[in-house]
């Protein structure tokens, strides 16, 4: 069997991304028939606690592959990635590597630790570098705060404090689905139901509900 990891977050155009850096390379390689497995969990949680630790501990057998878009989507450590790696090899499972144009299939295969171990770290290197740019960043505009009370946003525009604004956001992300929320709701769907179609928790969709003055009392959603 051939299967795919992505490793979902909220930028859905990073997701179709590695759905995409997947596919091309799985094409080119001849992997088909490809099995796509999509994790929500954060990174942060152990590997083996994550849906790529199912998959390589619970659900493949020797002779299945293993596609990722690139190494930092396995795991967020070195030490993470080349757990994993270690597994695979000892399963003799195939992990391709798309970006990287990687493929770890053998143990002891030296060549392949060694590129295992500098990808996880220009990984880790590289996550740390954001961290202290973040940080950074947040110092500077809580110094600017402090001695001239405000700083600009990416937009130009003032800020006048620290974190998001208060009070209620213009546009939310189900407004984009107002039509199709309101259409669900008259057809009497269950409100999990809608949200789970709009790819939501169920109280943002109670928000969304409150927030449009749809009173749901008065419309057939199925309690």
């Amino acid at each position: 069997m051939n299967y795919a990891y992505l490793r979902v977050s909220t930028d859905k155009q990073d997701v179709d991304n590695q759905r995409h850096g997947i596919l091309e390379y799985s094409n080119k390689h001849k992997i088909n028939d490809l099995i796509f497995i999509e994790d929500t969990v954060t990174s942060k949680k152990k590997w083996k606690e994550r849906k790529i630790g199912e998959l390589l501990t619970e659900t493949m057998v020797e002779g299945d592959t293993l596609v990722v878009a690139e190494i930092s989507r396995m795991a967020r450590s070195t030490l993470q990635v080349l757990g994993m790696l270690e597994l695979a090899a000892d399963s003799k499972f195939s992990v391709h590597i798309a970006k990287q144009n990687l493929i770890f299939t053998e143990k002891g295969d030296m060549t392949s630790t060694i590129m295992a171990t500098v990808l996880g770290m220009v990984a880790q290197i590289e996550r740390e570098f954001i961290s202290l740019r973040t940080a950074e960043s947040l110092a500077s505009r809580a110094e600017l705060l402090k001695t001239q009370g405000y700083f600009l946003n990416s937009r130009g525009e003032r800020v006048t404090s620290m974190g998001r604004p208060k009070g209620r956001a213009k546009h939310v992300k189900l407004d984009d689905h107002e039509r199709e929320i309101i259409a669900l709701v008259e057809k009497g769907i269950s409100k999990r139901g809608i949200a789970k179609i709009m790819n939501c928790a169920p109280s943002t969709l109670y928000d969304w509900l409150t927030r449009n003055k749809l009173k749901i009392s008065k419309v057939r959603v199925a309690q």
